[in-house]
């Protein structure tokens, strides 16, 4: 799959493996950054700055229970790419004030994943949001379709992060949004 992505373009992919050990989180790090090595699209590990940096992965995405962004940034060169996920107007601020790259707001729509990110906070959420940080990027999460993707990006977001869409390995969906964005 993360072939299939390199190939296609895809600009960001987020390695978000919670249950791994360190040492086959490393693992697939390390495999996942040598398919994307010479491409365009980028590596982050969820939450893990020691397993990005051993790895050479591009960058970290960060949780509200992660080390601070300020702290991997002031540990990090600025080619380090730092993102953070936000639910509020203000923790987006909080994060892009620490040194954060990109934030991922959401969850924008309902998704099964509620129990994890909480209510639907709205495209008028989503608009405070980007409209609050001119020019800063704004990743739009949580029940992102090819239906409402487009409202994403009018609200204001750079883009989307999604897990579900991004399932269908032939990256069908790759050229409808390049078409929306």
């Amino acid at each position: 799959m993360i072939e299939a992505a390199v190939a296609s373009g895809v600009q960001l992919v987020q390695i978000r493996e919670k249950s791994l050990t360190a040492r086959v989180l490393y693992e697939l790090t390390t495999r996942v950054v040598a398919i994307a090595k010479g491409s365009s699209t980028r590596v982050l590990v969820n939450d893990r700055f020691d397993i990005a940096r051993a790895a050479g992965a591009d960058g970290v995405h960060l949780t509200s229970r992660s080390l601070p962004a300020r702290e991997i940034r002031r540990i990090s060169n600025d080619n380090f790419l730092i993102g953070v996920s936000t639910h509020s107007l203000q923790t987006s601020l909080d994060a892009r004030a620490d040194g954060a790259d990109f934030v991922v707001f959401g969850p924008v729509f309902e998704t099964p994943s509620k129990q994890i990110f909480g209510e639907p906070q709205g495209l008028a959420k989503l608009r405070e949001v980007t409209n609050a940080s001119p020019g800063f990027p704004v990743l739009a999460i949580g029940g992102i379709n090819l239906d409402n993707a487009a409202d994403c990006f009018r609200a204001g977001a750079s883009g989307i992060a999604a897990i579900r869409l991004f399932q269908d390995t032939n990256f069908q969906w790759l050229s409808k949004l390049n078409q929306l964005y």
